[in-house]
C-alpha cells in the first residue's frame, strides 16, 4: 500500500480526511499500522483553540499521540522487533545524542531540547493509518493486551512517572486532585504501588461517582481534612490553581507536591508560606521518561485495569465527533479512534 488516510486538523480548526503517502521507514525505525488512538485533552485544546502554550497550530496537523499498533513494515538495521509485533508507541522521541545532550546522557531524554512528540506542532501525531518510529520507541505489548490498552500505556506513563517523582511506598498516604482519566491512572498506580490510602478529590460529581466505581474514595474539596489523617504525597492532576492551594493547606508537613496537570495559564500561585512552613518538597513533572515497560508490566499483571476507563470508540473518520465527545458526555472518561 502506497497510500493512507490521515485525519487533519487545518490552522483554521476543521478537520478532513486526506490521503498521504506511507511514510518509509529509516533504518533504525518501524512501520507501524495505527490501530488505536487514545484522545488526550491536549489535543481537545489544540482543536478547539489551535494551541497550547508556545506550540501553535500554524499548518496542517494530524493529532493523536496516545497509540499502539502492528509492525508492517523495519528499517535495514532494526534488530528488535518483528513484522508482527503488538507495539505501544512512545511518542516522544529524543535527539538521543549521548556526548552532546546533556538530559539524553543523564537518561532524562523527556527534557531533551529537540525532542519530536506527536501532535505537537510541527510534528504530526497517529489519527494515520500509518506512522513511523525508532525501534526502540516501540514497546511490545503481550499477548494478553488488547490494542485499546497499548494506547493507554501513554497516560498509565503519566502516572508512573508521577508516583516515581512522589516515592511512594507502603507509608504512603496519596492524595490526588482531578478524578479525569489522568488522575484515575495515577490513583492505580499508587494502589499498585502499595500506598498506604489513597483520596481523589474533585468538584464533579460525575467524576467522583467514576471514582467510587472503580473502589478509590473521592470527595468534594470541602470535605477534605476534616479530622482525617493527613496525606504526606499529594500529586496535582487538574492544573487548577484552587485544587492545588487545596491540597498544599491539608499536606503534612515534609510532604511532597508533584504537579502533574497543566495549568491554562503559564503562571500559577501558590502558597509559598505553607510551603516554607512546612518544608514541603515541590516538584512539577514534563512527560515521563522510561516508563513504558513499567507501565506495560502493571497491565499484563492484572495490577491495574486500564480498559476500565475507556467511555468510548470512533473510527478514524469521525475523530472530530470523538474530540467533540466529551461536550456532550462531560461524565464519560477516555474515548478512543480505532483505526483499520
Amino acid at each position: 500500500m502506497s497510500q493512507q488516510e490521515v485525519n487533519v486538523l487545518s490552522p483554521d480548526l476543521s478537520m478532513h480526511m486526506e490521503s498521504r503517502a506511507v511514510p518509509e521507514p529509516g533504518v533504525h525505525e518501524v512501520l507501524v499500522a495505527v490501530k488505536s488512538v487514545g484522545i488526550c485533552g491536549s489535543d481537545i485544546h489544540y482543536w478547539s483553540h489551535g494551541r497550547i502554550g508556545p506550540y501553535v497550530v500554524e499548518s496542517d496537523l494530524v493529532l493523536g499521540h496516545e497509540a499502539s499498533g502492528e509492525v508492517v513494515g523495519l528499517g535495514s538495521m532494526v534488530s528488535k522487533l518483528k513484522v508482527g509485533d503488538r507495539v505501544a508507541l512512545e511518542p516522544g522521541v529524543p535527539c538521543g545524542d549521548f556526548s552532546g545532550c546533556v538530559q539524553c546522557r543523564e537518561g532524562r531524554y523527556n527534557l531533551c531540547p529537540e525532542v519530536r512528540f506527536f501532535a505537537t506542532p510541527p510534528i504530526d501525531g497517529a489519527f494515520a493509518q500509518f506512522v513511523t518510529l525508532p525501534e526502540d520507541f516501540a514497546h511490545v505489548l503481550p499477548s494478553s493486551m488488547t490494542f485499546d490498552e497499548g494506547a493507554l500505556m501513554e497516560p498509565l506513563s503519566v502516572g508512573v512517572w508521577a508516583a516515581r517523582k512522589s516515592s511512594i511506598d507502603a507509608s504512603s498516604r496519596v492524595l490526588i486532585a482531578g478524578c479525569g482519566p489522568v488522575g484515575l491512572l495515577t490513583a492505580m498506580v499508587a494502589r499498585a504501588s502499595g500506598a498506604m490510602s489513597v483520596v481523589l478529590f474533585d468538584i464533579n460529581g460525575n467524576r467522583r461517582k467514576a471514582a467510587a466505581a472503580l473502589g478509590f474514595v473521592a470527595v468534594d474539596p470541602s470535605d477534605l481534612g476534616n479530622g482525617s489523617v493527613a496525606p504526606d504525597v499529594f500529586i496535582d492532576c487538574s492544573g487548577n490553581e484552587s485544587a492545588i492551594s487545596t491540597g498544599i493547606a491539608v499536606i503534612a508537613p515534609a510532604g511532597t507536591v508533584v504537579l502533574v496537570g497543566m495549568a491554562p495559564h503559564s503562571i500559577v500561585g501558590l502558597p509559598v508560606d505553607q510551603i516554607q512552613g512546612k518544608e514541603l518538597w515541590v516538584t512539577g513533572t514534563f512527560r515521563y521518561a522510561n516508563t513504558y515497560p513499567t507501565a506495560i508490566s502493571l497491565v499484563e499483571r492484572g495490577l491495574i485495569d486500564v480498559a476500565s476507563v475507556v467511555s468510548a470508540h470512533y473510527p478514524l473518520v469521525d475523530a472530530e465527533a470523538a474530540l467533540a465527545h466529551s461536550q456532550s458526555h462531560p461524565a464519560d472518561l477516555k474515548v478512543i479512534v480505532t483505526i483499520s
